[in-house]
């Protein structure tokens, strides 16, 4: 591996202060060089031997900046990322990707035509519960699949249309927010699916964002693939259901990494991202007529492993691991999902 890639990080609210600087400062390959804050520079206190500066154009001008990492609220990723790339730098942006698809393809057109390394922050592929779900999938354990649910459910039943989460502009609310999560978790398992039908509703008093979300995704072989959320659920549902022609797999609870990474723990740190036994996923197969009833271990998560293969991937050294391409067809599920609603209709997928 050549030398370290020097990061800068635009923002530093929620997204960039608990995932994207702590994991980061984990990972060898990289060094967190620059901080972008807008007002103050609470960053040092933190991170004091970094540069903290106020005006995202000192990223974009300092020739030692290698990649920038866009942590910015997602109505505003398209002109980051966009002036992040024409100053020639490779660039990190979180999810969702941009609100359009249109705005998706110019960027990843972009990338392309400089030849720099364009990737979106879909971290829940390396949550532990997913990686789980993964393996049950790749070796068959319950048969050839005919069902599968992923949800994210929470309870926050005050919304503050003061937050662009809340505010109703393009790409705010959940389905942008959580849904594109769980749409790439789902198109990365299974692919593109044939049709989309959505319900996207708004549940909460003074919200302008959607809060609620009910996708369901056609496949050609009769998999039926449904994705929801709710901000109103005090005992939320099972994080992943799947259902086969010889078993079934459930998991309850929410991968631990965001938590360890809030009380200041580290990748790479004694017992990362592992799940205590009453957490683990029910697993109930047959095969050949034996029966198995039990706990499946839960695979340990590993954050830093995104991170890590942006580097080997700007470094030339690995393929990129979440390409913008595979982001952007995440966000054409919920642009179909959107008109779905709208037309009260299952959708035909188009690219």
């Amino acid at each position: 591996m050549k030398e370290k890639v020097r990061t800068a990080v635009v923002g530093y609210g929620f997204a960039a202060r608990t995932f994207h600087c702590p994991v980061i400062t984990a990972v060898p390959e990289l060094e967190l060089a620059m901080i972008v804050q807008r007002s103050g520079h609470s960053c040092l206190q933190a991170y004091p031997s970094v540069r903290a500066v106020q005006d995202v154009r000192e990223a974009y001008e300092d020739p030692d900046i290698d990649l920038i990492v866009i942590t910015t609220p997602s109505t505003a990723h398209y002109s980051f990322v966009k002036d992040a790339l024409l100053a020639g730098k490779h660039v990190v942006v979180e999810k969702p990707f941009t609100p359009t698809t249109e705005e998706a393809d110019e960027l990843i057109a972009l990338a392309q035509d400089k030849g720099l390394v364009l990737s979106v922050f879909h971290n829940r592929r390396w949550d532990g519960d997913y990686l789980t779900l993964q393996e049950v999938v790749r070796r068959g354990l319950v048969g050839r699949i005919t069902e599968a649910e992923f949800r994210w459910d929470r309870f926050s039943p005050n919304a503050d249309p003061s937050r662009w989460r809340d505010a109703g502009a393009e790409g705010s609310g959940t389905f942008y927010d959580l849904g594109v999560h769980l749409i790439d978790q789902a198109l990365t398992l299974f692919g593109l699916p044939d049709s989309v039908q959505a319900e996207v509703r708004t549940q909460r008093e003074r919200t302008l964002a959607p809060d609620y979300f009910d996708v369901s995704l056609g496949y050609p072989d009769g998999l039926k693939v449904s994705v929801k959320s709710t901000l109103l659920a005090r005992d939320p549902a099972p994080r992943y259901r799947l259902y086969g022609t010889e078993g079934s797999f459930v998991k309850y609870g929410e991968d631990p990494q965001e938590n360890l990474l809030k009380a200041g723990r580290l990748p790479g740190s004694p017992g990362w991202g592992e799940e205590p036994q009453e957490m683990w996923g029910s697993l109930v197969a047959s095969r050949d007529g034996l029966q198995f009833t039990g706990r499946l271990k839960t695979i340990p998560g590993c954050y830093d492993a995104y991170y890590r293969n942006v580097a080997e991937a700007i470094h030339g050294v690995s393929e990129l691991g979440v390409k913008p391409e595979q982001a952007r067809m995440a966000i054409r599920v919920i642009e179909l999902g959107m008109q779905s609603h709208a037309e009260q209709r299952r959708v035909p997928f188009t690219p």
